[in-house]
């Protein structure tokens, strides 16, 4: 696992078509129909439009989101950020680049909800400075699990180890496909698997054979 600093700094991340790649896998196989119907209630990983989330409805959510033009955001909240408690107040958004989403941000700082924002353009990860001091801003917790592998399959216990690391290999080179998908339903027993959902989550996540683009 890699090791993540306490607050946390650009170079801990992986970069985005890495860390797309170890958070859609996540995202495809474990979608299920009836989490699909939940809703702003939807709790794991998934897959939407243009963007990656985690949330487990408790202490901890996330979203990575692609901005086009190589830019990406990822920004989130885990309880164990000091960010928003921080006296005198830390604007997160202060001295960021133009393209972000301003909006969303901007309501969720407002409201006591976010609790770090990363941003990757021009080849690098980037955030906003931290004062002297700070404890943590979340981003341990939240993301080490995606460092490399290792953490990612901890989402995935009970899964056959052999076989995800082949999925892996195949949505790090953007060439996952549904008939890996089908092979691993039919192989392993279907009890296990949601394939309807896998395959919706398939197209959402951009992993698929021909969608390189969506995340480089």
């Amino acid at each position: 696992m890699g090791i993540f600093h306490r607050p946390g700094l650009p170079e801990d991340l992986p970069e985005p078509r890495v860390l797309w790649a170890r958070w859609g896998l996540v995202a495809v196989l474990t979608a299920t129909t009836e989490d699909e119907g939940q809703g702003i209630h939807r709790t794991g990983f998934w897959a939407g439009e243009q963007e990656l989330r985690r949330d487990d409805c408790g202490c901890t959510w996330w979203t990575l989101a692609h901005q086009g033009d190589g830019r990406f955001v990822l920004y989130g909240e885990d309880e164990s950020s000091d960010v928003k408690w921080h006296k005198p107040p830390i604007d997160m958004l202060s001295g960021v680049p133009d393209w972000l989403p301003f909006e969303t941000l901007r309501d969720l700082l407002d409201g006591y909800e976010l609790g770090c924002v990363y941003w990757w353009e021009k080849g690098a990860w980037a955030r906003a400075s931290y004062p002297t001091g700070l404890g943590d801003d979340g981003l341990d917790c939240g993301m080490s699990l995606f460092a490399d592998w290792n953490g990612a399959r901890n989402e995935l216990a009970g899964f056959d180890r052999a076989v995800t690391d082949e999925l892996l290999a195949a949505a790090e080179a953007y060439r996952l496909t549904p008939r890996a998908l089908e092979g691993l339903v039919d192989e392993t027993g279907a009890e296990h698997w949601d394939l309807p959902a896998m395959l919706r989550s398939l197209r959402q996540s951009g992993l698929g054979a021909g969608t390189v683009e969506h995340a480089s």
